[in-house]
């Protein structure tokens, strides 16, 4: 990882904070008990964090808060786009299913990718509780984290949701789709 470009300017920063802003005032539905003034000055505080999100922003994720934890004392944000991000689709898994391509291999994979942009993919129960905050990916479909045993014999989960309900579906690991991308989410530690 490049440390020197993963920080924003002044003015970058401004910026972003302003975006996540207008989100979390439209959306309180998904941070309720949560004050945007903490969260403003944990992201403040935490410069690479806010790298981690303006990276989310730009690769189509659309960032909010969709919780506090008291026991950590970290505001969590998720990927809460309609869609699956469009700045992360067309992705195998991870880096051995984007080798064991022969041809048209994808740019990247979600794990490299997620891991490039200081992330993680989301986990089954991330995904669903998500879904608990409104309707996510009801066109498109978003990989989630697989159990080491699925992956060991060549798979990887993805979910969606289609007829008001959360599927969780498999798929070898080296396929990529220009309809699935991945979510991640992203623990901010509040010093305050």
């Amino acid at each position: 990882m490049n440390t020197t470009k993963q920080k924003l300017s002044a003015q970058q920063s401004e910026e972003l904070i302003g975006i996540l802003k207008s989100r979390f005032e439209k959306n309180i539905h998904r941070h309720k008990n949560i004050q945007w003034a903490k969260v403003e000055e944990t992201m403040k505080s935490n410069p690479q964090k806010l790298w981690s999100l303006s990276e989310m922003e730009e690769t189509g994720g659309e960032p909010d808060v969709v919780s506090y934890e008291k026991e950590t004392g970290e505001f969590i944000f998720f990927d809460c786009s309609a869609e699956s991000p469009k700045g992360r689709r067309s992705l195998c898994y991870d880096r051995e299913a984007l080798n064991s391509r022969k041809e048209y291999k994808p740019a990247n994979s979600v794990l490299d990718m997620a891991e490039e942009m200081g992330v993680e993919l989301l986990s089954e129960e991330q995904y669903r509780q998500l879904q608990q905050l409104g309707e996510f990916d009801l066109k498109t479909s978003s990989w989630i984290q697989t159990p080491e045993k699925i992956r060991k014999l060549g798979g990887a989960l993805f979910c969606d949701r289609r007829y008001d309900t959360v599927f969780v579906y498999h798929n070898g690991a080296e396929s990529y789709y220009a309809a699935r991308g991945f979510r991640a989410s992203l623990r901010v530690l509040n010093h305050f």
